[in-house]
């Protein structure tokens, strides 16, 4: 029976230590995982999608030309939604200016 006792204890201690490690190494990515984030938005320069309001990094966005103006967007569902609002107010833009950059 005491042998029983003992290694349910063992057995108790290593997963104990096994679990910590494991939630300390969790930690750990998420920490590096929000560190990279930040740098990457401390060295792109974000501007705010006209639609839905969320910030956009400049490199990395969907855009629209409208004349001199550049318009980012989070993703092509909100720039639709901003090209038939546009349309909705009785002013298209010409299908070259509609193109994605780049």
């Amino acid at each position: 029976m005491l042998k029983f006792l003992i290694l349910g204890l063992a057995i108790y201690v290593l997963y104990r230590l096994f679990k910590n490690d494991f939630l300390k190494k969790q930690e750990k990515d998420r920490k590096e995982e929000e560190k990279d984030r930040a740098e990457k938005i401390a060295h792109g320069e974000m501007v705010k999608d006209p639609e839905c309001g969320s910030y956009v990094s400049k490199d990395c966005g969907i855009t629209v030309r409208d004349g001199e103006t550049v318009h980012y967007f989070c993703s092509y569902e909100c720039r639709d939604k901003f090209l038939a609002r546009l349309e909705e107010g009785g002013r298209t833009l010409p299908p070259r200016d509609r193109a994605e950059d780049e």
